[in-house]
């Protein structure tokens, strides 16, 4: 006869290997999903405890995923990973094993990227009008909703009375593998009532298991719109010291040789019938700048882009509405801006157009038959006179 010998702990013949999930395998830090930003570093500590007189084996394995560096000894292993990027994400698995017994535990690592990068659009506003804002976070991921979130705050509550017009998601551009996202949420505000606020903030909200992380950046409100006197006015940096006319640098982001960050600027030509402008960035080769607002619809100017530098024609008698035009630098997401007051105004509406149309057509008309008529008139007299009298 043959004794089979069963393991207390499981009831199961010693000789086989059971794989359980948990048990006295134990991993630090305890959350099921553990959060690094990225360049970060992170520690998983993974320890089992045997009572059997052999020693417990324990060890990292990475599910399709760059493990990182592991160190293991008598019942623990240690994985370690250091200047985390976006592919470092996924699951990692401890398994461990005391005897027969197999134990295993799962942990995700989730990396993201939430730098201190807020642009606004424009960069002020003005008391009394109805506005359109737009808040921008970028070089961001996760990028969707759930984890990232853009509001508008006064003082620290929401600002009540908006109206969300929608949110944008594009990716930014990039020098390496990592995938960073450009998230723009544009709201139209009402009139701000009395008394004017001197600001009011973007926050960008990320939120991640175990982690909440804000930015701000505050819109400056003007109390009264900026003088037509001269029509055009310069960039709000000297109007405002707050320093929100540029937004802050990015590290690492190409700058000029000076200890000032790169930062684009906007020029004005006069030409005729208009006005020409131009933003350019002398911050050395790889970067480039684009017109991303202009009174009314961007589209309707006539742009000209060529890496450094961006052209827009100001037309007076397009009649465009007053307002800011904002040009970006990418890579980096500074931003400068101009207050812009049309001189002269022409307008040549279709309707207008149609109504003048139609009045000179009238007028036409009316000649048209007073002279048939007078001719008419004339020779009916003629062919009067020429009839012989009675005899």
């Amino acid at each position: 006869m043959f004794a089979v010998t069963e393991n207390p702990q499981t009831g199961l013949p010693a000789s086989c290997t059971v794989l359980l999930q948990g048990g006295p395998l134990e991993v630090e830090p305890r959350e099921r999903v553990v959060v690094v930003a990225v360049g970060g570093s992170v520690q998983l500590t993974c320890r089992l405890d045997c009572a059997s007189p052999r020693a417990a084996s324990v060890q990292w394995r990475g599910l399709d995923t760059s493990l990182g560096a592991v160190q293991s000894g008598a019942g623990s292993s240690v994985l370690s990973v250091h200047n985390a990027s976006l592919s470092t994400a996924g699951t990692r698995v401890c398994v461990g094993s005391c005897g027969n017994l197999t134990f295993q535990q799962t942990v995700k690592l989730l990396v993201f990227a939430f730098p201190d990068q807020l642009t606004v659009s424009p960069v002020a506003l003005v008391a009394g009008l109805d506005q359109e804002v737009a808040c921008t976070a970028h070089n961001v991921t996760p990028a969707d909703p759930d984890a990232l979130s853009l509001s508008l705050l006064l003082g620290d509550r929401e600002l009540e009375g908006v109206q969300a017009l929608g949110r944008d998601e594009e990716e930014e551009p990039q020098e390496g593998e990592d995938v960073l996202f450009r998230v723009t949420e544009r709201w139209l505000l009402p009139p701000l009532g009395t008394p004017v606020p001197s600001a009011l903030h973007c926050q960008a909200t990320m939120r991640l298991p175990g982690l909440q992380l804000s930015h701000r950046q505050p819109i400056p409100v003007l109390h009264n719109r900026p003088s037509p006197e001269p029509p055009v006015m310069t960039s709000l940096e000297a109007t405002l010291d707050q320093g929100s006319t540029h937004s802050p640098p990015s590290p690492g982001k190409p700058g000029n040789s000076s200890t000032e960050p790169c930062l684009p600027e906007i020029h004005r030509s006069p030409v005729p019938g208009g006005l020409e402008l131009l933003c350019e960035a002398a911050c050395g080769p790889g970067v480039a700048v684009r017109w991303t607002q202009a009174p009314g619809d961007l589209a309707a100017y006539a742009r000209r882009e060529a890496g450094a530098q961006a052209w827009l024609s100001v037309l007076w008698a397009a009649c465009n509405p007053e307002g800011w035009f904002q040009c970006r630098l990418d890579p980096g997401g500074q931003m400068a801006s101009l207050y812009v007051v049309p001189e002269i105004c022409f307008p040549l509406t279709s309707e207008a157009l149609w109504t003048g149309s139609l009045v000179l057509g009238l007028l036409f008309l009316v000649f048209l038959t007073y002279r048939l008529w007078k001719c008419c008139w004339a020779r009916q007299q003629l062919g009067s006179s020429a009839l012989p009298g009675p005899n």
